[in-house]
Formats: structure tokens, sequence, C-alpha cells
């Protein structure tokens, strides 16, 4: 039970941050308090408009500091969990911060760029008896949990044919920021596409081949064969890619995977997806190292894959059909 009245203590890394609402916002939601945060950007008015009084660090050191104070005194002042929201490159570091001050870990994905720095954080986690989880979203949303369900149910040696189509627009300041710089981000297939390789992944099963078929700054496509699907994906973050007219203000994403010819009908549901992780999680199910291991292996291996001619599964192009 939470040692608080008022729920769990929460700390938060990245305040200010493109995904930071989500995990404020589902903080509150399942009645638990944030009670401090921390970004070198002090553009984080986003905290009054779910809590009050939470105590904001421009420098993580002083903010790992203030953490420590906290773990040192009363039970029910010291933070149980830190989530997560900073540059993929740092979320190493500050899982390692969060675990150092005896607090449970929420990170967003992906919990690491590079597959071996899971083995580090892991070593880490045994030795402080932590607790460090991740945001696999997709994996609770309702029409993906039916499909699981409808494919456990299948013959082992089904297999199928599936097209992944993710457009999100994003204009020049995505590649001036640290999220257009591989090192720092991971590129696209770490940034923009590991959540729906994470879910091809449990839908599907265990890579078997892998195939770049193009690598682009903007986007990139290829084919995968997985345990029980041949798989082409395309991901980009050009706004030419989009099968529509993008207005400033107005949907600049399209989502398509498409099974067997027929589309997979996932448009809804999206917004309330982290409060269910944080329910989860709290609930002790929540999604650990081991769940998002194939993921980042995938990621990188496609990274480091060269770019090869179309096969009979892939594209022919780099450009999105």
């Amino acid at each position: 039970m939470p040692a608080n009245a008022r729920g769990y203590n929460f700390a938060l890394i990245g305040a200010a941050g493109y995904v930071a609402p989500r995990h404020i916002k589902a903080i509150r939601d399942t009645g638990n308090q944030l009670v401090a945060a921390a970004d070198p950007s002090d553009a984080v008015g986003v905290l009054d408009q779910h809590f009050l009084d939470v105590r904001y660090f421009p420098e993580i050191e002083r903010f790992d500091r203030h953490l420590e104070k906290l773990r040192r005194g009363k039970d029910n002042r010291r933070v149980h969990y830190v989530s997560i929201c900073s540059p993929n490159y740092l979320h190493d570091a500050h899982v390692r911060l969060a675990l150092h001050v005896g607090a449970k870990v929420i990170c967003e994905k992906p919990l690491v760029i590079n597959p071996w720095n899971l083995d580090q954080l892991q070593q880490i986690e045994e030795e402080t008896r932590g607790e460090i989880n991740t945001v696999l979203q997709l994996r609770l949303h309702p029409d993906f949990i039916a499909l699981k369900r409808q494919l456990d149910g299948e013959a082992d040696d089904k297999r199928h044919l599936v097209e992944l189509k993710y457009i999100t627009g994003r204009g020049p300041w995505y590649r001036m920021s640290w999220k257009g710089d591989d090192e720092r981000s991971g590129g696209l297939i770490t940034n923009i596409g590991i959540h729906f390789f994470d879910l091809l992944l449990w839908l599907f099963g265990p890579v078997q081949a892998v195939e770049v078929h193009s690598s682009e700054e903007q986007r990139m496509s290829g084919f995968l064969r997985l345990a029980r699907a041949d798989v082409r994906w395309q991901l980009s973050v050009d706004f030419a890619d989009l099968p529509f007219t993008p207005k400033p203000g107005e949907r600049t994403t399209f989502r398509s995977i498409m099974m067997d010819g027929q589309e997979i009908e996932f448009s809804s549901g999206f917004f309330d997806l982290h409060r269910r992780v944080y329910e989860a999680t709290i609930a002790g199910n929540g999604f650990r190292i081991p769940d998002a291991r194939p993921s980042i292996e995938l990621a990188h291996r496609i990274r480091t894959t060269p770019v090869v001619s179309r096969s009979k599964g892939g594209p022919s192009s780099g450009k999105i059909e």
C-alpha cells in the first residue's frame, strides 16, 4: 500500500519535454502525487495544470540532492517512483540516479539506445534491489490486446503478411534538436519506430531476418521476417509523405497496420494508454528489462544493417508509397 495518504510520491525528470504532460496526467489520474521535477529548461508551467506544489530544479545535481534528502527523512515524504522523460541518451544515467535514491523507475521508451546498456542496468537493478519499468503502451491498447488473443489462438505454423506505415510529420526544428541526432536519439528507428517494433515482436514473435531497403535522414524502410509474419515497414517524419495535405494545428500523423490485406483498426484509444501503463506498473505488472530488450536489440540491428535492394518482402524505394 502507498506510504502516503495521497498515494505514492513521484518525481519526474524531463518536465519540459514533449511526452511529460502524459506522465504528469497519469500520475494524477492514478491517485498519486508529483512532489519534484527537473529539467534544464524552465518551460515547465504544465506542472501547475495538475499539481500546485511541485518542487522544480533546473539542475539535475540539486534534484538528486533533494531526492536523497527525502530518502533519509520520513517514509511518507520519500520519493517512491521516478518517471523519466528526458532525451533518449540520458535515460540510463537517470535510471541509475533513481535507483540510487531508492526509487522505482518508470522510463519512457526507449529504455536505452544500445542493448549492452541493458546489461549494466540489470546489474544495478539487482545490486540496489530496485525496479526498472518502461513504457510499452501499445501492448495495452484494447484493439491490440484483442488481436494478440486472436493470434495466440491460431495454429503455431500460421503466417501473416503485415505492412506497417508510420508517418509523423516534423518541421525543421526536429533535425536541429537532439531528436535529429542519431547519437542522442538512436535515429528514426529508435526514436520514432521502437514502440511499433515492440508491438510487432509481441504480436508475431522473434526476428528471423532483417533487411533495410532505405535509410535517409527523414525516412527509412525495410523488411522483417518474424516467427509468424513477414513485415514490410516504412517510417517517415517528412510532411510530404503524408497521404493528405497537412495544415498547421491539424493532424500531421498517419498510422497504418495491414494484416493479410486488411487494415487493423486502432485509430482511437491512445489518450489513456499512459494511465494504463501507470496502473499496471503500480500493481506490479509493469514492463521490465526483459520486455524491452527484443525491440532495443532489433532497433540496433536495423541501424547497423547495410542497405540492400528490394526483396520480395520489402518496398522498392525509400519514398513512402
